[in-house]
This record gives C-alpha cells, sequence and structure tokens, in this order.
C-alpha cells in the first residue's frame, strides 16, 4: 500500500469495497484502489483488492489455542521486513520473556528482528546482552540524547513494525524518528507499568535524510501491549526463536516434547554443559507450558534467578 509512495504523493481516503467481503484490510497491505484518488478534500476512493501478503505478523491475547482467546488471532501488520523490539533498560525494566515471544513471532513471520534498547542513560545493557549473546541479535541503543544514524540506516529501504511494552519510550522514539509524527507519550507508573498513549496502528515514512540517498523506510507504530500470544504459533515452531537451543534437538529421543518431564531431552545435557544459558531454555518451557492453558501471557514473564529487574 505504501512502500511505492512517494513524499509528494496525496493521502488517499478509501474504503473497503462491499466485494471484499469480510476479509479485512491492515496496516502495511498493498492494494488496488478505484474511484477518486487525487486526495482532494472529501474525496473517496475504494479499495477493491488485497494484494497476497509476503509476510503476516500475528499475536493472539492467549496462548492456549483451546481457548477463546487463543482462537481470537490478530494481524499486527501485513508485509513487514523487521520487526524493532523496543525495550527500556529501566523505568520500566527490561522482561526477557515479552522479548522472546516476539523474537518467536518474528521468526515465525519470516521476518527479521531487531532489538532496540531504550533509556541507555539509566541502565547499562550487559545483561540483556549476554543473556542473548548466542544469538548475535543486532541491536541499538538509544539515549535521550543519542544520535539516531545507526538506528536510521538500519530501517532504510525497509518497512519495519515497531512493538513494546508501554512506557518504554516507543512513541518518544517514533517522534524522534518522524517529528510530525505527533504520537502521544506517556509516563510510567510507580511500580514500573506504562500507560498506554498508541490507540492504533499507524504506518510513518521516514523523511529522508541530507546527504543520504534511496529510500529512507517506513515504519509502523503499534499500540503497547502487555502481553503477545503465541497460539497461532506451533509447538514446533517455539522452538524457532530459541536458534541457540535448536541443535541440542538432534539428540532427543523421537517425539521428544522438550519438557521438563521429559527424562531423555538433550536440552538439559545441553545447558548443563553450558552450551546455552540455562534462562533461555525455561524460558522455552515457560512458553510450552502456557500452550497448554499453565501461565498467563497478559502478566510480565519474568525468569527464576534472571539479575534481569522485572524481566
Amino acid at each position: 500500500m505504501f512502500p511505492d509512495a512517494g513524499p509528494d504523493d496525496p493521502t488517499v481516503t478509501a474504503m473497503r469495497a462491499r466485494e471484499l467481503g469480510r476479509k479485512s484490510v491492515v496496516v502495511g497491505d498493498r492494494v488496488s484502489l478505484v474511484g477518486d484518488t487525487s486526495g482532494a478534500s472529501g474525496a473517496l476512493a475504494r479499495i477493491v483488492r488485497i494484494a497476497e501478503r509476503r509476510s503476516v505478523l500475528r499475536r493472539t491475547a492467549e496462548d492456549d489455542a483451546t481457548t477463546a482467546e487463543g482462537r481470537l488471532e490478530r494481524v499486527v501488520v501485513a508485509n513487514a521486513d523487521q520487526l524493532v523490539i523496543v525495550s527500556a533498560l529501566a523505568d520500566p525494566p527490561p522482561r526477557t520473556g515479552f522479548i522472546d515471544r516476539c523474537l518467536v513471532a518474528a521468526y515465525d513471520a519470516g521476518i527479521e528482528p531487531l532489538l532496540c534498547l531504550t533509556k541507555a542513560d539509566l541502565a547499562g545493557p550487559e545483561a540483556v546482552l549476554g543473556y542473548y549473546t548466542e544469538l548475535e541479535l543486532p541491536y541499538v541503543l538509544i539515549r535521550p540524547d543519542s544520535d539516531l544514524a545507526a538506528l536510521r540506516a538500519l530501517l532504510a529501504g525497509r518497512v519495519s513494525v515497531m512493538v513494546g511494552h508501554s512506557g518504554v519510550g516507543k512513541s518518544t522514539l517514533v517522534n524522534r524518528l518522524v517529528p510530525e509524527a505527533d504520537r502521544a507519550v506517556g509516563t510510567v507508573s510507580a511500580i514500573g507499568r506504562g500507560r498506554h498513549t498508541s490507540t492504533s496502528a499507524v504506518a510513518l515514512r521516514l523523511p529522508p535524510q541530507p546527504n543520504a540517498d534511496g529510500d529512507p523506510g517506513w515504519i509502523i507504530d503499534t499500540p503497547g501491549v502487555r502481553s503477545f500470544g503465541l497460539a497461532h504459533v506451533s509447538a514446533e515452531s517455539l522452538l524457532h526463536g530459541f536458534p541457540d537451543l535448536v541443535e541440542a534437538t538432534v539428540d532427543c529421543p523421537a517425539n521428544c516434547q522438550h519438557t521438563a518431564e521429559e527424562a531423555d531431552c538433550a536440552l538439559d545435557a545441553w545447558v548443563a554443559g553450558g552450551k546455552a544459558d540455562p534462562r533461555r531454555l525455561a524460558s522455552y518451557r515457560r512458553l510450552l507450558a502456557s500452550r497448554s492453558g499453565e501461565g498467563d501471557p497478559r502478566e510480565p514473564e519474568r525468569n527464576p534467578g534472571d539479575p534481569l529487574a522485572g524481566s
């Protein structure tokens, strides 16, 4: 819908044509229009076709597909190239359980993840980066006065969707990247929870930078979320979010469920041998358990023994 649009192209108001039936149109969709596409005041076009989506980022309210919330699948965005996982290093503290969920969703959707660590003036990134050291996960550090050149370079030429808990500074970052966006900015409560400030997903074209050629890219800002349910992801595909554990499963017995109750699961020996962080295995098994209705994905995940406060 938007990657080919230029900065001087008009903003077109359009409604879904009746012939599309109940097929929904989401942010990022590429569509065909008929009618008045001039962008003039009062002009209205119709969306008559939705092109095949090359990627779809989804989430559910819960992990358990047997529940109504788990069966309610939400398409977050279509045709994204990159998932920017925004997490504060403090106020509120980072939650690796949420980041793990986003990584699973990104790999399942076939889009690349990027970890964006905000409020780097309040705390160092060592604990978070140490947790993901085996993944070689690309990341950027953001401070209130930091130059955003490194982040802009990673966004250039791509459609990037930004997700994060409320209060992590996502809207502030969006306003710095696109000053005219004027996204609402909230505060963090005394218990470390942010207020939801963004209420709907919106696609924003990044402004061109001086002496920079090519497409600056698009960002899609999404409302702050408290959970990222993965009921739409199969139990087998959950492992894609934990590439540091994949190799160990080669030595697992047939039909191994990889749970703590599996006596011969090779993941335990893999972690005991120092080949993966035990917190990563704990997070993976917590996700497996939540698919059986154990646990509550609506609450921030905390890894037992994790030095990361609130993770």
